[in-house]
């Protein structure tokens, strides 16, 4: 098969989630600008919405609707060289009402997975659990005439022990799309010993089609990015939990967020990027990662504390955050979950008295945002970092510690062979992570 003819049937499993409708989304619209080529006309393309609840695909027909708009109101010029021959649309808003048509008129939705059984290539976003998705993976390739090729979407399971599990004989993939897939440009392309090469070169052109940054990991469990993230959660998490013998855990969970975005500039501290994720899917991560690390232990009993009083953070199906180890209100962290108590203890009580505990920032600082669009980044945060690094304070020592841990994780990546360079590390970190500077840098050496 080539390009075109491998997306004439493509089936997502999970289309429904947030990755999922995020993959369904951009490949909707690449078999939509395939089919609407004058040498493809005759071609039929189906993309298969698989997911467990009618509602919920019912949901994801509503948000390809309202995302495919918005995207065809940024391309209107392009649409009408595409619907040249069409008399009928003159107006902007015919074209893009006549493409969001196109578009939704290729999605077919089910619950079931016999659609699956007719594609060709099969997007993989369901739930991180290798014995799920072994099991949905060889019931389709058992039914499938086509041997199907499977990009999953892992973010943590080594892809030969999916592989060999659902004995795929080499034609599966990791794609592992970054969250959102629509806005993220980053996907990490993980090769197991028996893909070949003919998946690699498609996945290229695909990712290419689709405008994302490509980095190669190797097939170790957690890849580059949760490879660092779980080891980079662990250690903020350990640390709350030191600072903890002498303070409340609220107000440790409150610094070491703080040290996490404000002194080493992150769009966001760690704890709340713990809830972002989910907690729950940080240690489930962390539980599949660990029994390929002979000589580490992944895991925290905080988060299983958590866990076992519901407290889970993630987000709700419009996007909002749900509350985790912070409360949040708009989006902001308003409040620490105390243990203890089972409730939730606002910033404004402990904040002052934290925060004088900590020391003042780093004069030079600039927040990340403002860090992001600066010019001269570089000598602005060599600038800044000199002068942490010349502090004393407890906030200059903690930070000085993350970011010093931050780059050990990042090069033993390296020399573990999980990166294939330093750059890519700093890549993933730069591009999925949106840091302000790459892990492996001087600050910290």
């Amino acid at each position: 098969m080539d390009y075109v003819e491998r997306l004439e049937n493509v089936t997502v499993l999970g289309a429904a989630g947030k990755m999922g409708s995020g993959i369904l989304l951009l490949t909707a619209m690449e078999m939509a600008d395939l089919s609407l080529q004058p040498e493809n006309k005759s071609r039929q393309f189906v993309l298969n919405a698989v997911d467990v609840s009618n509602e919920a695909l019912a949901g994801v027909l509503r948000f390809l609707r309202e995302q495919v708009r918005k995207a065809a109101e940024k391309k209107t010029v392009a649409l009408r060289k595409v619907y040249a021959d069409r008399k009928d649309l003159i107006e902007n808003g015919e074209i893009i009402e006549q493409y969001v048509f196109d578009v939704l008129s290729i999605v077919r939705t089910s619950t079931c997975l016999e659609p699956a059984y007719d594609s060709g290539l099969v997007f993989e976003a369901i739930v991180e659990n290798p014995d799920v998705k072994v099991k949905l993976l060889t019931q389709i390739d058992n039914n499938s005439a086509k041997s199907p090729w499977i990009f999953t979407n892992t973010s943590s399971i080594p892809i030969h022990e999916l592989d060999k599990k659902a004995n795929l004989n080499g034609r599966i993939l990791g794609f592992h799309f970054y969250n959102p897939p629509a806005v993220q440009k980053l996907v990490e392309v993980i090769k197991a010993e028996k893909t070949g090469e003919d998946l690699v070169e498609f996945s290229s052109a695909y990712a290419k089609k689709l405008r994302k940054v490509v980095v190669p990991s190797n097939d170790f469990a957690g890849f580059i990015g949760n490879g660092h993230f779980m080891r980079d959660a662990l250690h903020g998490i350990k640390e709350a939990e030191k600072l903890a013998k002498d303070m409340p855990l609220h107000e440790a969970v409150y610094i070491m967020n703080k040290i996490s975005q404000e002194y080493l500039i992150r769009p966001m501290g760690i704890f709340q990027l713990i809830d972002y994720v989910g907690v729950d899917v940080c240690q489930y991560i962390m539980s599949v990662m660990n029994p390929y690390l002979p000589d580490e232990d992944l895991h925290s009993d905080l988060l299983d504390e958590f866990m076992g009083m519901e407290v889970k953070g993630g987000q709700y199906a419009d996007g909002s955050q749900k509350d985790g180890f912070l409360k949040y209100e708009k989006g902001r962290p308003v409040a620490v979950y105390n243990k203890e108590k089972k409730e939730y203890v606002p910033i404004a009580d402990f904040q002052a008295a934290c925060d004088e505990k900590l020391g003042k920032l780093p004069g030079t600082i600039k927040p990340w945002k403002a860090l992001l669009g600066d010019p001269a980044k570089e000598q602005t945060l060599k600038t800044y970092f000199d002068e942490l690094n010349g502090m004393n304070t407890m906030g200059a020592n903690l930070a000085k510690d993350y970011g010093k841990r931050s780059r050990e994780i990042s090069l033993k990546l390296v020399s573990d062979n999980v990166a294939h360079n330093e750059k890519d590390v700093n890549t993933v970190l730069l591009t999925g992570f949106y840091h302000a500077y790459g892990p492996i840098n001087e600050y910290f050496a």
